[in-house]
């Protein structure tokens, strides 16, 4: 039996499943996923529709009813009972790190095959046959989670009765390099955004760059901070709020005496570090090698790219591209190394289907943002032609985190999805 609990606004109870490792093995070894169901707490008794979240990522836990910025979740308990996914490897599903991959890295490099997108939608089917029996249920996709979306549609449609998507319609013929090579321009363009909110801060982080090149400063967990892990605290410039954190990190970068602070070398560690989500870097590129292997993709394209130097005039940060370099230098993910470079070489099978989602009959409704750092606008709008009766919006009112910061995302895609917009 589930377990469960009610706090204000929320009724939530658990679920656990095992599930094959390998879909493609049902009698080989299993892992366990989990998902906790949310519903309000006046409505636990009443038959209502449910609601898959899928969140973004990949390696991302689900979002924590009250913990985390879930605008969204508030809407959606009016019409659903929502159930949110921590996709496997991720939260309290068997966790993939470290600490419990396979030591040998052929033998963790093929255990984590079985961690994208598809593997997450067949994990997704077996949970709702185990909760609804055949009863179809919703689908509500942010960024990756929208990427496994548009995989749900390609394999089990007919698990579905409509798919909400935000900020992650995927490409479904780029190549990784076209991926990367339109990822750095879009982050080239957000450094263009922040800098110009914040001029003096092209200074500070060339001043931080500068001393990193020459001193040996330290994070909380012992390794040196260089100056090209500095550049990646750029990651979240594609969130709203995040131009105005990293610009009051910046502010409170030295002390007297010439040292980074403790306030801000604290601080950096919290945005550079993937001990929380080690699969995020493993599988990242895979997540966008639709039939192919990346070989380190960002990597190879970077190099076409020599404004991301961090000795580059002006200074850049860099965005969502997971760099060979992280595996030298974050603790979390050096043991992996090996492993990683196996998975970077692995040729991975397609994850959609052009002509299923050319055919399909569920209903879709999606949320593109114009200005997304993480998801290119004119691959997901080449993707929606393909997707018959889809509805997009595109806007350049939210970032990419528009889902998390305002309701009105939701209930705008649920407007359109009863043809009431």
């Amino acid at each position: 039996m589930p377990t469960s609990f009610t706090r204000p606004g929320y009724a939530c109870a658990d679920h656990f499943l095992d599930v094959p490792l390998d879909h493609g093995d049902p009698a080989g070894p299993t892992i366990q996923v989990y998902a906790r169901e949310v519903v309000a707490p006046g409505r636990r008794d009443d038959d209502l529709p449910w609601l898959l979240f899928l969140q973004g990522g990949p390696g991302n836990r689900a979002p924590r009813p009250g913990a985390m910025p879930a605008a969204w979740l508030e809407r959606a308990l009016r019409d659903y009972r929502v159930l949110l996914l921590d996709q496997r490897g991720t939260g309290r599903s068997t966790p993939a790190n470290r600490q419990t991959l396979p030591a040998d890295p052929k033998a963790a490099a093929e255990y984590l095959r079985h961690f994208r997108a598809d593997s997450i939608v067949r994990d997704a089917e077996l949970l709702r046959r185990h909760l609804i029996g055949d009863r179809p249920w919703s689908v509500l996709g942010q960024s990756f989670g929208g990427f496994c979306s548009v995989t749900y549609l390609s394999i089990a449609p007919e698990g579905l009765s409509e798919a909400f998507i935000t900020g992650g319609l995927p490409s479904l013929t780029a190549t990784p390099d076209d991926w990367y090579r339109a990822a750095y321009r879009r982050i080239a363009a957000a450094n263009e955004c922040y800098f110009a909110r914040y001029p003096e801060d092209q200074d500070a982080a060339r001043r931080i760059a500068a001393h990193l090149d020459e001193n040996d400063e330290r994070l909380p967990g012992g390794e040196r901070l260089t100056a090209r892990r500095f550049q990646t605290i750029g990651i979240g410039l594609g969130h709203s709020v995040q131009f105005d954190n990293l610009h009051y990190l910046l502010e409170e970068a030295f002390i007297s005496g010439g040292r980074l602070s403790d306030t801000f070398l604290r601080g950096v560690d919290g945005i550079v570090s993937f001990a929380a989500q080690p699969l995020y870097a493993l599988i990242h590129e895979a997540c966008v090698s639709n039939g192919m292997a990346s070989n380190w993709a960002a990597a190879r394209v970077l190099a076409e790219f020599p404004e991301f130097e961090p000795q580059a005039e002006p200074f850049r940060f860099l965005g969502e591209t997971i760099l060979p370099f992280l595996f030298e230098e974050d603790p979390a993910l050096v043991p992996l190394r090996e492993c990683a470079d196996l998975v970077a070489a692995h040729e991975w099978p397609a994850l959609y289907d052009a002509e299923r989602l050319a055919s399909t009959t569920v209903p879709v409704t999606a949320a593109v943002y114009y200005d997304d750092m993480y998801v290119d606008r004119e691959m997901s709008m080449a993707t929606a032609s393909v997707i018959p009766g889809i509805r997009t919006w595109v806007t350049s009112e939210y970032a990419h985190n528009g889902l998390s910061a305002d309701a009105n995302v939701l209930d705008r895609l649920i407007a359109l999805r009863r043809g009431d917009r």
